[in-house]
């Protein structure tokens, strides 16, 4: 038995000294390849030495490599795993395990890669770096910021580290910062096509929009094989409304990364703005099958929600629960809970208004009334103003607030700390779930009292929201229990700011014309299929009637193209719609002197378009739903005493829409009666509007104060 150990250790040695001898000559073939760029040739001389010597370290590493750079992560993560096997204290084959497993978004065992490689090698620049990319996609920030900033004490041009570094000061809501590290990642490396789409997002964010497009555009051009720049412009198009532009940019990212969650998302929105609803869930809902608990895809799926015809209250309550209980629960399990404020039910108390539209947004229409008819003798006011967007209507924000706080590049944490330190007694989200929300801040429960309202106005299924500001017909008594908030009653879930100084109203244009026009003035998104078939119904019924519709995005001749197509299809003749896009306000409300009667649409109703039209004297015809955001024209209408202008099916809207447009003497005399129709009633008068608001306030703290907690 000795002589035959012997002799296979012998053998053993004779063969290893052979591979020995065959291999280090290929070896050193394959790596001249390599460096030459001659990928494939290197490739293949890898791979033979592989089968002389499956453990050749060298070659598992180099070949992995090249695999990962391929984005062929799978088959990298298999070589990288045997060189780690076969050399156990090799930092470089650690850290290449780690790039792969980045790759394979495993980003928790990416991490612990690289700390086996710092482990061996601790001042190593790369390694460093790439641990901070794995840490930001955990959304680790503070720990991926210290990580870039200990790479860059050592390699100071290391632009790897610079735009990682933007990119998780950017996720951190620090645009300025961000940019300034782009700017120096792109000094050090000009045509750094990640950089660029980096930096246009951080441009985006700071409503640097030709800057960001001309970033945008640069990383597509460098790196066309690149997602990530794609994506980067998407975002600026869609932000300036070319929204058929930014989803050929979508579908470009898609073609390279199937699985890109960023693409499904902002393609989701693009189709929800296209009025493509149940495609634009379909698409959240695949970013969400690969991260379920990503904030922003179940915040826009609650959002488009709205324009689903079957989606009922229970359906949209149910969305919102998945948000607390995938982001929202986790948030606030580690949030401080106690306040300090004092429980005195009658001294004048602390608002914090939180919102992204301080500035020319529609949503500030609405809720600039409530800020300026508090009686400041019971309530001061503070504003937390969380977008970079600022312009004349920020200026009058300012003038109405008594502190002023520019969040817009605060993280949530800090954003949390200044309210509690700024002693709010009463936070009132704006928000809900659409764009620039804040519900992360609320999940923390930074003030006593929390309430939504206004900005939203359907709930947000937070828990840590204690009241939801609505009326009996925007959210009925039988359906309230669905909701995480106790509904509070209003004269109307909203109201809006008067019209300005200087718009003439004329009388029906129908008396002049000899036609009737209607006029639909919302977001194209709301116009479903079943609204319009109802409309062809009820051009048909009017002969010589026209359809004028309005809306920022018809700017862009594809947009336009695909809605005359959509509604031809739906039986509304081209010939008879007139599209009109982005004007000056005044111009716009000026246009409703164009209009006979407005059609609002269904399932998801008008708001401030809604409001706009009565206050220019054009009645409204809505149809009430059965979820919140087709209730709302409704809600007005029944709040300003026009509850007969508000059906329960499509035939009665058809009803009232064509009774009503024979009848031009009367829509005249109603033209003329609305604007004091509107002064009149309770949800229409600023003043009276914002006492309710105040007596609301007051009756949540003393709750408050006489619950103990």
């Amino acid at each position: 038995m000795g002589n035959s150990v012997g002799q296979r250790a012998f053998q053993n040695a004779r063969l290893q000294k052979r591979q020995k001898a065959e291999v280090l000559p290929l070896l050193g073939h394959a790596l001249q390849l390599h460096k030459m760029g001659l990928l494939p040739e290197a490739q293949a001389a890898y791979r033979q030495i592989l089968q002389l010597a499956p453990n050749q370290i060298v070659a598992l590493h180099m070949l992995g490599i090249m695999e990962s750079d391929a984005k062929n992560y799978h088959q990298a993560e298999v070589l990288l795993s045997r060189a780690v096997a076969a050399d156990p204290r090799s930092a470089d084959a650690h850290m290449s395990l780690g790039i792969a497993l980045n790759g394979l978004r495993r980003h928790e065992e990416a991490c612990a890669s690289y700390r086996k490689s710092l482990a061996l090698r601790p001042n190593h620049a790369v390694t460093l770096s790439n641990l901070g990319n794995a840490s930001v996609a955990l959304e680790r920030h503070e720990e991926a910021l210290h990580s870039y900033d200990k790479a860059l004490a050592l390699d100071p041009n290391l632009a790897e580290a610079h735009n990682g570094r933007g990119w998780a000061l950017c996720r951190e809501r620090s645009y300025d910062e961000a940019v300034a590290s782009l700017n120096r990642a792109l000094a050090i490396k000009p045509d750094y096509a990640a950089a660029l789409a980096n930096r246009s997002t951080a441009l985006r964010e700071l409503q640097r929009f030709d800057e960001a497009l001309a970033d945008g555009n640069r990383a597509v051009a460098l790196a066309p094989d690149d997602a990530n720049g794609w994506l980067a412009r998407a975002g600026v198009l869609l932000q300036i409304q070319q929204i058929a532009q930014a989803s050929h940019d979508c579908e470009q990212a898609l073609a390279i990364d199937p699985h890109s969650i960023p693409a499904h998302l902002v393609l989701g929105l693009c189709l929800a703005g296209l009025g493509r609803v149940e495609e634009a869930l379909a698409s959240f809902d695949r970013a969400l099958d690969i991260q379920p608990d990503l904030q922003s895809a179940i915040s826009n799926k609650i959002f488009t929600l709205d324009f689903a015809g079957d989606a009922t209250v229970e359906r949209h309550q149910q969305a919102r629960q998945v948000w607390w209980d995938r982001v929202g629960a986790k948030i606030a399990s580690e949030a401080p809970k106690p306040h300090d404020n004092s429980r005195d039910p009658d001294r004048r108390l602390v608002l914090g208004y939180v919102s992204s539209d301080f500035n020319a947004h529609s949503a500030a229409l609405i809720f600039m009334p409530v800020l300026q008819h508090h009686d400041r003798t019971r309530f001061e006011i503070v504003c937390y103003a969380c977008s970079s967007k600022v312009d004349a209507t920020t200026g009058q924000f300012r003038e109405i607030a008594d502190r002023w706080r520019d969040a817009s590049q605060w993280s949530e944490d800090r954003l949390a700390a200044e309210i509690r330190a700024d002693g709010i007694d009463i936070l009132i989200d704006l928000s809900g779930h659409t764009r620039g929300n804040r519900l992360g801040v609320f999940a923390r429960k930074p003030a006593p009292i929390q309430v939504h309202g206004w900005g939203h106005g359907t709930g947000t299924g937070l828990p840590t929201i204690d009241y939801l500001i609505s009326d009996p017909v925007a959210i009925p008594h039988d359906v309230r229990h669905l909701f995480a908030e106790t509904v509070v009653d209003l004269p109307c879930f909203v109201t809006l700011t008067p019209l300005p100084d200087g718009i003439a109203r004329a009388p029906s244009p129908a008396i002049s014309n000899g036609f009737v026009t209607f006029g639909v003035f919302n977001r194209i998104s709301k116009i479903s299929d079943e609204a319009a078939k109802v409309w062809s119904r009820i051009l048909e019924r009017v002969p010589g009637s026209r359809l004028l519709i309005k809306d920022l995005a018809l700017d862009d001749q594809l947009v336009r193209e695909n809605l005359l197509t959509r509604l031809e299809a739906c039986g509304v003749p081209a010939e008879r719609v007139e599209l009109l896009g982005a004007t000056l306000r005044s111009e716009h409300l000026a246009a409703f002197n164009r209009v006979d009667i407005c059609l609002d649409p269904f399932p998801q109703n008008g708001g401030v378009s809604t409001w706009e039209a009565l206050q220019m004297g054009v009645p409204v015809v809505a149809k009430l739903g059965n979820s919140l955001p087709s209730r709302a024209a409704g809600s007005i209408l029944t709040a300003l005493g026009l509850p007969d202008w508000v059906s329960d099916s499509n035939e009665a809207y058809i009803e009232i829409a064509t009774r009503r447009a024979s009848e031009i003497q009367e829509l005249n005399t109603l033209r003329r009666e609305l604007p004091d129709k509107i002064g009149g009633a309770a949800a229409g008068n600023p003043v009276a509007y914002g006492r309710a608001v105040d007596e609301a306030y007051r009756t949540m703290w003393r709750r408050y104060c006489s619950s103990g907690g």
